[in-house]
C-alpha cells in the first residue's frame, strides 16, 4: 500500500470562507468514492495554531505507485488541483506502508 499524504497553505491574505476555498474544499471531499483506486481517504482543516502548520490536509491510501498514478491523472483530482491551484501551495509524502 501507498500513503499519499498532501498538506496545503493557503495564499498570504486567503481565508477559509473565501469562495474559490470552499469550492476547492469540496472538490477534495467529493473525491471519495468517485475515484476507483482510492483506498482510504480522509482531508480536514488543521486544528493547531502552531506557526509553522499547513491550513489543510488529506491522508488517502493506495494500493501500489500505479493506482496512485491513475488517481494523480484523474480528471476528478485535476481539477481539484486546478482549483488549490489559484488560492494555495501544498507538499507531499508519498511512502509504503
Amino acid at each position: 500500500m501507498i500513503r499519499h499524504l498532501v498538506l496545503f497553505k493557503l495564499n498570504e491574505g486567503v481565508e477559509r470562507d473565501d469562495p474559490r476555498v470552499v469550492r476547492g474544499v469540496e472538490a477534495f471531499r467529493s473525491l471519495d468514492g468517485e475515484i476507483p483506486e482510492i483506498r482510504f481517504w480522509e482531508c480536514a482543516w488543521n486544528i493547531s495554531d502552531r506557526p509553522i502548520a499547513y491550513d489543510f490536509a488529506i491522508n488517502s491510501a493506495f494500493e501500489d505507485a500505479e493506482a496512485l498514478s491513475r488517481y494523480v491523472e484523474h480528471p476528478k483530482h485535476q481539477a481539484g488541483v486546478g482549483l488549490w491551484r489559484e488560492f494555495a501551495t501544498w507538499v507531499i509524502a508519498d511512502y509504503a506502508f
